[in-house]
């Protein structure tokens, strides 16, 4: 009989280990993003029935006086599923006191989208805030400029490249689920709503612990320079003269000896 040689196992190239907060790009916060959406998919998928439902309003009403009774219906949800996705995300059981002025303030940030987009970040920074440190909401407003300030390159661009990922990967869904399975328009963009929307709440909310975690390195610098500001520096240490020439006595009055 002939000896049968083992099988050499085939290695298996794992990923390497996410980096943490406060260093990671663009793209690996969308990449977690969709790492926590499947670990945690029915609570996540639940953020997108409201945002779909309306979407699907959208559809139906036109540019109808209607249309704007279905945009504050969208801000209402969609805001609502965004302190979800805070509360999913970021942990805990706030109270409904918190949980009513989280709310409040993720109206606040849904309106940039109406009137200029560059506000989003600070505001929409408050919401996980409100959540994760339970401050009023005018301190929020506060501490939503602080955490935008600590890299707003960075969570203004996350928060766009999520937009814009939702937006036409939801569009591209619609058009597939339309022409295969031979769908509605209306059905086609509810799913594609129901799927995809959820990502957007929950990227905003893994946002805020970028920025808290670049506020911290930003603050723990400052402090260190400031710290080392009254220290001064040795030029040549090894140089002629004393090395405590700063407490060096003041040289002798004229007709002293």
């Amino acid at each position: 009989m002939k000896e049968t040689k083992p099988r050499k196992r085939r290695r298996t190239h794992q990923l390497p280990p996410p980096l943490p907060p406060g260093s990671r790009t663009i793209g690996q916060l969308v990449a977690e993003t969709i790492r926590f959406y499947g670990k945690h998919f029915w609570r996540s998928l639940a953020l997108g029935v409201g945002p779909a439902a309306v979407t699907v309003a959208g559809y139906y009403t036109g540019f109808h006086p209607w249309l704007a009774a279905v945009v504050v219906g969208w801000i209402l949800l969609a805001s609502a599923s965004y302190v979800g996705a805070c509360v999913l995300v970021l942990g805990g059981q706030p109270s409904r006191e918190i949980l009513v002025r989280a709310l409040l303030a993720a109206c606040l940030a849904s309106l940039p989208i109406l009137a200029g987009f560059l506000w989003l970040a600070p505001l929409g920074l408050a919401v996980p805030a409100i959540v994760s440190e339970r401050i009023p909401l005018r301190r929020a407003l506060r501490r939503g400029l602080e955490l935008a300030r600590a890299d707003y390159v960075h969570a203004l661009g996350s928060l766009a490249t999520l937009l814009l990922v939702v937006f036409l990967t939801q569009v591209l869904l619609t058009a597939l689920l339309h022409g295969a399975s031979k769908q509605s328009v209306h059905i086609s963009a509810f799913l594609a709503s129901l799927v995809l929307q959820p990502i957007l709440f929950l990227g905003a909310a893994l946002l805020y612990d970028d920025q808290a975690a670049r506020a911290r390195v930003k603050s723990g610098s400052r402090a260190e320079r400031s710290l080392d500001a009254d220290v001064p520096d040795a030029v040549d240490p090894d140089g002629p003269g004393s090395a405590h020439a700063a407490v060096e006595s003041r040289p002798a009055a004229r007709g002293q000896p």
